[in-house]
């Protein structure tokens, strides 16, 4: 990828080009000069215009010469320096950019921490501080909710290995009716699956979010169906040997 080139580049160039241009007239009016005081005022045995010429010859393969030293030079510097990431110990800088590094990462860190928001709540979304946080994140509730229905489907065929093939769009109470025996139910004779399926009903119907209670119903649902199941499984396991 090709370096930007900037606004110092551009001047530095300027700089160039009006030494290069001044420096070309110096010269060209110094040996128009030695001509027209030589003896015969012409170039032929003209020792001053030979030496002016030489001279500027000389400064020019000069300038040349540390130009290319200053660009090789720092071209090698820079091919010096490691391109791996590595942490900077204390005998790696004085002690007192070490020590202003320090200080200024520990601002950091509080200015981060004080930014984040802990009293805030959106709808549908995890509290942070709470149960409904993962990976340092708030809980989007429909996503979580939906991905429990995976898990319970799994547990579904192994138990009952003709539970019918999972359909996106049927109700939970239709497409896990084969273990709805397996399941406890309350003084209402409504069993967990009953209270998930309401929740998925209005994940994918309702266009409102989930409440933070509606989640925790929801949640505890799923997670006692899959603990009814995986009894289930190790009954079954325990049968077999």
């Amino acid at each position: 990828m090709p370096h930007p080139v900037g606004i110092f580049d551009v001047g530095y160039g300027i700089v160039i080009l009006l030494i290069s241009v001044a420096t070309g007239l110096s010269c060209a009016a110094i040996l128009s000069q030695a001509v027209r005081t030589s003896p015969l005022r012409a170039w032929k045995e003209n020792f001053n215009a030979l030496i002016i010429g030489g001279s500027y010859t000389i400064v020019l393969v000069a300038s040349l010469l540390f130009c290319v030293k200053r660009r090789v030079a720092v071209r090698m510097r820079l091919h010096r320096i490691s391109k791996v990431y590595s942490n900077v110990g204390r005998g790696d800088v004085p002690a007192p950019v070490h020590e202003y590094i320090a200080q200024e990462y520990f601002r950091a860190c509080l200015a981060f921490y004080g930014s984040v928001p802990k009293d805030t709540t959106h709808a549908g979304w995890g509290t942070l501080g709470t149960n409904q946080t993962g990976d340092e994140q708030p809980l989007h509730f429909r996503r979580e909710i939906l991905d429990m229905i995976p898990k319970m489907d799994k547990l579904a065929h192994i138990v009952i290995p003709t539970h019918p093939t999972f359909n996106p769009h049927a109700r939970m109470l239709h497409h896990f009716r084969f273990i709805i025996p397996l399941l406890p139910s309350d003084e209402d004779r409504l069993t967990p699956l009953h209270y998930f399926d309401a929740a998925v009903q209005i994940v994918r119907t309702s266009s409102r979010e989930l409440t933070h209670h509606e989640y925790e119903l929801g949640k505890s649902a799923a997670e006692e169906i899959i603990s009814s199941l995986n009894e289930c499984r190790l009954e079954m396991e325990g049968i077999a040997l």
